[in-house]
């Protein structure tokens, strides 16, 4: 095959992808939000240096962001109860605001699958909503019900830290435990979240937790995002035992584009690179540069002034790196698609989809914010799967499931 044969088959190829991510509805699982991006005068209908926005959402052609009620974990006391209700609720009040006061024309709150086909068809864009960690629900059951009703169509019962609820994939670091899986009140949770039609998420929980959550559910789960442990061995990926768990239950993985749960080796070779690169030029404009334990000392107020100069200088770093002819590979949309075509491999293509972690430390070469979205499609046309396979993967099967949890939970009521 000649040059010129290669190369129209090349834009032939990409035109037949532009055209599949037009028709498919393309989901991500799992963007987080910063309330202060959601005011009259900043927000997401602006192009805002932030992974996602409305028109970083246009330009790529994502249809339906989930964005994140996410709470830190802290002291398990009244008072850190309190306050992580109060972040929560903050939270969901943000993402209310932005889709019925600041772009109601834009963007529309969707609570099931047919609201998210119905918005899609108007032309706007869909947000959805899922709580990470469980921590903000207290000791109070009542309050899974009012996050349900606030638009939380699933939930992780911990983060990093072990909650109330479940112990966290962090215990496997020294082995340290607190309630061997599920405590009392996590069972509890999860038999509501069943009666309720809320999704349980398995992403950050430990093993055993999962495991017990999959014994407990009557509806499928999902992992919100996570990636294939045997090709990157970090313990927030799952790990073939679990992904067989998975399958068994109905289940759905959607693949997270975090590039040190992809390829560790490969992000650390990079990351060490572009550290230097930073602190080079940081140096030149007097910031001193901060560890992230450092970072963790500092008020939030601080911390946050201290993220809004990062941000300011991070195009003179890209620049600065895009130059640079001898530095490492970073994990890209490849490495991405290969943990995607491992999972499928194992357990199937229905129990498969996709996430970024965008704005919560997600984001590879070729998808570092939404408006490259379509590189994703683009690389699964390369690798031969069909129309009807990619919309799997992009929307399909996470609305298939969330379709099965809403039913569980009807027929729980009717009896």
């Amino acid at each position: 095959m000649d040059t010129n044969t290669k190369s129209q088959d090349s834009i032939a190829l990409v035109e037949r992808a532009k055209e599949i991510h037009k028709r498919v509805i393309t989901l991500d699982t799992h963007c987080d939000i910063n309330i202060k991006n959601f005011t009259d005068s900043i927000n997401y209908t602006q192009d805002l240096n932030i992974q996602i926005n409305l028109p970083k959402m246009n330009a790529g052609g994502l249809d339906v962001a989930w964005f994140i009620v996410y709470t830190g974990q802290d002291t398990l006391s009244n008072k850190g109860y309190e306050k992580a209700y109060e972040n929560a609720i903050s939270k969901f009040d943000a993402i209310h605001r932005l889709c019925e006061e600041i772009a109601p024309d834009k963007i529309e709150l969707a609570m099931t699958s047919d609201d998210v086909r119905r918005i899609v068809k108007s032309g706007k864009k869909v947000a959805m909503i899922g709580i990470e960690n469980g921590y903000p629900i207290g000791k109070d059951i009542k309050n899974v019900e009012k996050f349900y009703n606030l638009g939380g169509r699933y939930m992780s019962l911990a983060h990093n830290g072990h909650s109330q609820l479940s112990d966290s994939n962090t215990g496997e670091e020294d082995n340290v435990w607190l309630h061997n899986g599920l405590s009392n009140l996590g069972r509890e949770v999860i038999k509501e979240m069943n009666r309720v039609g809320m999704m349980i998420d398995v992403s950050h929980p430990s093993k055993e937790a999962m495991k017990q959550m999959i014994e407990l559910t009557n509806a499928p789960i999902i992992a919100s995002h996570s990636a294939a442990r045997a090709l990157c061995d970090h313990s927030r990926n799952l790990d073939d035992e679990q992904l067989e768990w998975l399958k068994e239950n109905g289940g759905v993985v959607q693949t997270v584009a975090l590039s040190s749960y992809l390829n560790t080796e490969k992000h650390n070779k990079r990351a060490e690179a572009e550290t230097e690169v930073k602190k080079e030029i940081m140096e030149s404009r007097n910031i001193a540069y901060l560890e992230r334990s450092d970072l963790k000392k500092m008020s939030s107020e601080a911390r946050d002034s201290y993220y809004d100069l990062m941000d300011e200088i991070q195009p003179m770093i890209d620049e600065r790196l895009a130059e640079m002819k001898d530095i490492p590979p970073a994990v890209n949309v490849s490495d991405f698609v290969d943990h995607i075509d491992y999972i499928i491999k194992k357990i199937g293509i229905e129990h498969v989809g996709i996430s970024s972690d965008f704005d919560g430390g997600g984001g590879i070469e070729g998808w570092r914010n939404a408006s490259e979205t379509f590189n994703i499609t683009l690389e699964l046309v390369k690798r031969g799967y069909t129309e009807d396979e990619i919309a799997m993967l992009w929307s399909g099967n996470l609305l298939r499931v969330l379709d099965k949890v809403q039913a569980v939970s009807n027929e729980m009521k009717k009896n």
